[in-house]
């Protein structure tokens, strides 16, 4: 029997389907379910995540000396079932989940703390301090790193529970010493790829106070830039101070490079490159009265062309040698120049990030998804676990850790702490959040 439905009738039924839920019509956007279920297994784990969070605050260690938190990542891995080698690089962990057919897609949690005192009021401050280069220093993780190593214990987690999801191969790296730009290399050196495949993506997420917690942030190209770490030793001849000229005064001498290397940016390079060149420290002599040997000057310098690069390295060289031979210093006693750590420029690939923009969203919400800032002249070396393998794709992400409010703030001129200030905190709601867009990002890569 055929019914004519009444205009008062088709009104009720309008409005009846406007009132449903998306998911009722089949309005979802692709992944919601996914994505709830995420949410849903991060959530019942938010607790436990924040504890391990709290520990690995209070419990901050060095590059290269990560000993425990290696020790906690590499337990949970095991104890997940993950295939785990440790010592890699020293104190690097790696971990793998074979999960069938597919690619394979590497994430890496970094690991160290910084030489830093801590100024918060936190209840989990830290209050640890070690030796590092022949001093005992205060450490503090103040760029987030403990962060990042729980953002990569929960992802094993979620994987591990939702492997009936994706397919591939899962490699997960916590590495030491990325803030002295020694880790990543040191790990591929020590046979990283002997271990695992090669990576089809490489994906690390790092934390941001400029942004609040909860949001993430992601842009395709250039994202930090390539760095290198450069001592430079001046060798004289120590005296009397009351006796000048009967020395070489290496203390001169650096004094004279440190007020010159600044115009190798700015009367060097051309000014449409972008580079920065930054003494971090001088060190030189015991006493007032002594003319010592030597003096070190610890150069930091950023670059994202290699032309750039080879131009501040090559004019700091000159700089100091013409420094040594106007002090008459013999040519056995020339500057002593010591590479240290070295990372390339961080550049995102451009598929990888239009494949990650909506899944941000999808993981955090439509108004948590923030546009990527502008490239920065800070650093990165996770890059540079795909170093043997030029045709992996990058992707770096930024996670929200500031306060709710921080974006109106940083509009009245009252930016948060930045990374590496001794006031620098993570929000905690930030854990969940990272774990969420971490897992979501994994699945993407691996959809079926």
């Amino acid at each position: 029997m055929q019914m004519k439905m009444t205009l008062t009738g088709a009104i009720c039924f309008v409005t009846a389907l406007a009132l449903l839920p998306p998911a009722a019509l089949g309005g979802d956007k692709p992944g919601t379910a996914l994505a709830k279920k995420v949410g849903a297994l991060v959530a019942n784990d938010e607790e436990r995540l924040i504890g391990i969070f709290k520990h690995l605050h209070a419990n901050p260690e060095l590059g290269f000396q990560e000993v425990k938190t290696a020790a906690l990542a590499a337990n949970e891995f095991k104890a997940l079932g993950y295939e785990t080698h440790t010592g890699l690089g020293k104190t690097g962990v790696v971990a793998v989940f074979k999960n069938g057919p597919g690619p394979v897609v590497m994430f890496r949690g970094d690991m160290d703390a910084l030489p830093v005192r801590e100024r918060t009021d936190l209840p989990y401050a830290s209050k640890v301090a070690t030796s590092s280069g022949g001093s005992f220093v205060p450490v503090m993780h103040a760029c987030g790193h403990d962060a990042h190593v729980t953002f990569l214990i929960g992802v094993a987690k979620t994987m591990k529970e939702l492997k009936s999801e994706w397919s591939g191969t899962l490699v997960l790296i916590a590495q030491p010493a990325e803030e002295i730009i020694l880790g990543a290399r040191a790990m591929v050196k020590d046979g990283l790829y002997d271990k695992v495949p090669p990576a089809d993506v490489l994906i690390s997420s790092h934390v941001s106070p400029m942004y609040p917690a909860g949001s993430a942030s992601v842009r395709a190209g250039k994202r930090m830039a390539g760095t290198d770490q450069l001592d430079v030793i001046f060798h004289g001849v120590g005296g009397h101070g009351s006796a000048p000229h009967r020395a070489k005064d290496p203390v001169m001498m650096g004094a004279l490079a440190v007020i010159a290397f600044p115009a190798l940016v700015s009367r060097s390079v051309d000014p449409q490159e972008p580079s920065v060149l930054n003494v971090g420290a001088f060190l030189a002599g015991d006493a007032n009265n002594v003319i010592p040997d030597t003096a070190t000057i610890r150069v930091n310098i950023r670059w994202f062309d290699p032309k750039v690069r080879t131009q501040l390295i090559d004019g700091i060289k000159r700089i100091s040698n013409s420094i040594a031979i106007a002090a008459d210093v013999p040519k056995d006693k020339m500057p002593e120049y010591i590479m240290k750590g070295t990372a390339g420029p961080l550049v995102n690939d451009e598929e990888a990030t239009k494949r990650a923009e909506p899944i941000l969203r999808l993981a955090l919400g439509d108004d948590k998804s923030l546009p990527g800032a502008p490239p920065v002249m800070g650093s990165e070396d996770f890059q540079d676990l795909a170093m043997p393998h030029p045709k992996t794709k990058i992707l770096f992400v930024h996670i929200g850790c500031g306060p709710a409010d921080v974006l109106q703030k940083i509009k009245n001129g009252m930016p948060p702490a930045t990374n590496h200030n001794p006031r620098f905190q993570v929000e905690l709601p930030t854990i969940a959040a990272g774990v969420r867009a971490d897992t979501m990002l994994l699945l993407e890569f691996f959809k079926k």
